[in-house]
């Protein structure tokens, strides 16, 4: 479905700007036209008062039309010359010529056919066929990116480019796939493929009563029909007592007798015209000029889409290794099969090649969907896979089960299984588990029990590597460095000091991003932008320290919103990013770049939210404060070391609680008379984070590992009487983690 979706998106690409940009500008229409219209009420004013009211500025009116979006336009002779107004229908006084520019049916033209006639328009309908696979496959592969329709609202994962395609894919693709559809049944109408209903036209009648033609203002049919349910009143030719009023209605079509008024020939609408005019209303917005500025909407992202969707499948194919000197899949003594998403497992995967490769094995490295029926001369099988979503198999794993089933057991060669995953996903690593179970159901011997790799660390990978060794009989040094992003540069705004008196140095500090040259930069500063990268509080700032390559990653405690980049900072013996960060003064530069933590963030609603953090924690949860504008319930429990040395951000919380952004403050600190540890206030307010657990509340903790280790013993004795664990809370996504 991803190859399918990535292949018709770069082919329509093009296309698809011409009719989404075409379209967007085209739905402004409708609604300008409506700003424009006087539209009476229902009831307020027949064709016949209207027409009576015409014939006094316009005497020699030859029709009268109603646009769907309610202009009221007059065809009519004057000293012999044609002219076309649009009127004010409680008057039938001109407003103005009525002269649609020649951009916009230059434009119409364009939307439509290209400007290539029927070429064109059958190019335009293969294109919103497109664009109807494009919006179906697009919202599949989105619900299953996110774990299924339940999480379809949940936060983004991914670079820059993936998440804004999904957010905006999210956000129009209602408006999409109406666009498209009710494209492609135009355009089947265009050509015949379905009937449109317009053929039904009603026979022009045998004869008319004769005798003078009465005063247009009593004719009983005219009179009869209401100005909104009109579409064009033809008149009959002048002094010509056999011709008739044309009537088209939103009813049906008719003629009238100009000399008693009498509706002749009506012919009512059938189903199929009907449901074709309101294709029509719906594709177009004529009529419904509201819904022309959501579709309107829905076609400006078309662009954004395009552009968003080939940047991020360019990134795959660029992230894809380089695997050198790929022994034959027959040849090899050592396989390696990768299951990845979005190509990170395969980094891993080809470090662990070339490491084996340099030990002297001939090593096959594939995707789990070119799993072979078998391996002649295999020794091992390693599988390093990543889950997707709610506990399925990546892209490149999707198939692997199924053939799985038709391959033959090699009893000289093991396996051993690898699994990458979040710990803050309830399904962690749940597709490594089904292959273990999968290989061992087949009869595979197993090398090494599964082990998993919590968020690509690297550190966890080179113990694994270790374990590998003694199946080679030789050391094997795993050490994978992920490529870094390209960094930014910050400039030190100010600081806060805190802690120096119980010896653990720390500092709030704010950085601005420095300018950047270049046209793009000037033209963001020029509309108002700070220059920073987008992100949110509880996001990770890598920030590169001189002389390393190694970045340190840092909580945020504002997001980009706010104008500045906060973290917060304890100083660290002997650490390298910490000393050069407490080295720094106003004015000081760093290179840093953001990196998105979207599992760490508050859920959108009124349910309460428990803060629980200790030291330099309390950074992006006083970022979650701070935000807090709806002031929806919000508790903080942090521990400290001294209130007079170490009360980190201690004046904003203060003004949190008066202006309501914070509901409950509880802070508590070890190196003072009777001091106590977060853990111990969080038992002390049993009761209380019951009720707040009864009520749908979630927790989110953050500070060291042997904290959060504690507060979850702790919470897990709190809440056995409401028959929930911290395990529980973690499946329903009310529980959540950012530890160090």
């Amino acid at each position: 479905m991803r190859q399918l979706h990535s292949l018709l998106g770069l082919m329509a690409a093009l296309l698809a700007l011409v009719l989404g940009l075409s379209g967007a500008i085209l739905s402004l229409d409708p609604a300008l036209e409506r700003l424009a219209a006087t539209v009476p009420a229902h009831g307020q004013i027949s064709v016949a008062a209207l027409a009576g009211r015409v014939a006094q500025h316009y005497p020699q009116a030859e029709q009268i039309q109603r646009s769907p979006s309610g202009a009221v336009i007059v065809y009519y002779s004057r000293d012999g010359k044609a002219g076309i107004d649009r009127v004010d229908p409680l008057t039938g006084q001109g407003i103005a010529p009525y002269a649609p520019s020649a951009f916009s049916r230059w434009l119409k033209s364009l939307h439509r056919s290209l400007l290539l006639d029927t070429p064109g328009r059958a190019v335009s309908g293969l294109t919103a066929l497109v664009m109807l696979v494009l919006s179906v496959s697009g919202a599949l592969l989105l619900v299953k990116r996110m774990g299924g329709w339940r999480h379809l609202a949940d936060p983004l994962r991914g670079g820059l480019n993936q998440r804004w395609h999904a957010k905006v894919g999210r956000v129009v693709v209602a408006g999409l796939l109406l666009s498209a559809l009710t494209g492609l049944y135009m355009s089947a109408a265009t050509f015949s493929f379905i009937s449109d209903g317009m053929q039904n036209e009603p026979d022009f009648p045998a004869s008319v009563a004769g005798g003078a033609a009465a005063p247009v203002t009593t004719l009983p049919a005219l009179l009869a029909t209401d100005l909104n349910d009109l579409r064009e009143l033809v008149y009959p030719a002048p002094n010509d007592l056999s011709d008739v009023y044309s009537l088209r209605t939103a009813q049906g079509d008719g003629y009238v007798d100009q000399a008693n008024g009498a509706l002749l020939s009506f012919q009512p609408h059938s189903g199929t015209r009907d449901t074709y005019e309101l294709i029509y209303k719906l594709h177009t917005g004529e009529g419904l000029w509201w819904l022309g500025l959501m579709l309107g909407v829905g076609a400006l992202s078309v662009p954004l889409m395009s552009t968003t969707g080939a940047v991020t499948w360019w990134q795959r194919r660029q992230s894809m290794p380089k695997i050198i000197e790929n022994s034959a899949a027959q040849s090899a003594d050592t396989i390696i099969l990768v299951g990845s998403e979005s190509n990170s497992t395969w980094g891993f995967a080809n470090t662990l090649h070339d490491a084996l490769r340099k030990s002297g094995l001939r090593v096959h490295t594939a995707a789990m969907n070119q799993l072979a029926t078998e391996y002649r001369q295999a020794q091992r099988l390693f599988i390093l896979t990543a889950t997707y979503g709610d506990g399925d198999a990546p892209s490149s794993a999707n198939q692997f089960l199924a053939r799985l089933s038709k391959t033959r057991v090699n009893p000289q060669a093991g396996f051993a299984v690898l699994g990458f995953g979040d710990r803050q996903f309830p399904q962690f690593c749940q597709f490594a588990k089904d292959t273990q179970a999968a290989l061992l159901a087949k009869g595979w011997r197993q090398l090494l029990n599964l082990d998993t790799i919590d968020r690509q660390s690297a550190q966890a990978f080179t113990r694994w590597g270790q374990t590998v060794g003694p199946l080679i009989g030789r050391e094997l040094n795993l050490v994978h460095t992920p490529p870094r992003p390209r960094t930014q540069s910050f400039a030190l705004m100010g600081r806060v000091d805190y802690g120096e008196a119980v010896q653990a140095p720390t500092s709030v500090m704010r950085f601005a991003a420095v300018a950047r040259p270049g046209i793009a930069a000037r033209l963001t500063r020029l509309l108002g932008g700070n220059g920073l990268p987008d992100f949110e509080a509880g996001d990770l700032v890598g920030i590169v320290p001189p002389g390393s390559t190694v970045p340190r990653f840092y909580s945020l405690a504002s997001k980009s919103g706010d104008g500045f980049l906060e973290i917060c900072v304890r100083k660290v013996p002997d650490g390298l990013c910490s000393e050069f960060l407490h080295g720094l003064q106003p004015g000081d530069p760093m290179e840093a770049f953001i990196q998105l933590h979207p599992d760490f963030r508050p859920a959108s609603g009124k349910a309460p939210v428990v803060l629980i953090g200790s030291g330099t924690g309390i950074g992006p949860l006083a970022g979650f404060i701070r935000n807090n504008t709806g002031k929806h319930p919000m508790y903080l429990y942090w521990g400290g070391r001294d209130p007079a040395s170490d009360f980190l951000y201690q004046p904003e919380l203060n003004q949190y609680l008066a202006d309501g952004r914070l509901t409950g403050l509880h802070a508590v600190f070890s190196r003072i008379k009777d001091g106590a540890y977060v853990q111990d206030k969080v038992l002390d307010d049993a009761e209380q984070l019951r009720q707040l657990m009864g009520s749908d509340a979630q927790i989110l903790v953050c500070g060291s590992r042997a904290m959060a280790k504690s507060i979850a013993q702790a919470l897990d004795g709190i809440l056995a009487p409401l028959k929930l664990n911290v395990q529980t809370l973690k499946t329903q996504g009310r529980y959540r983690e950012d530890v160090f």
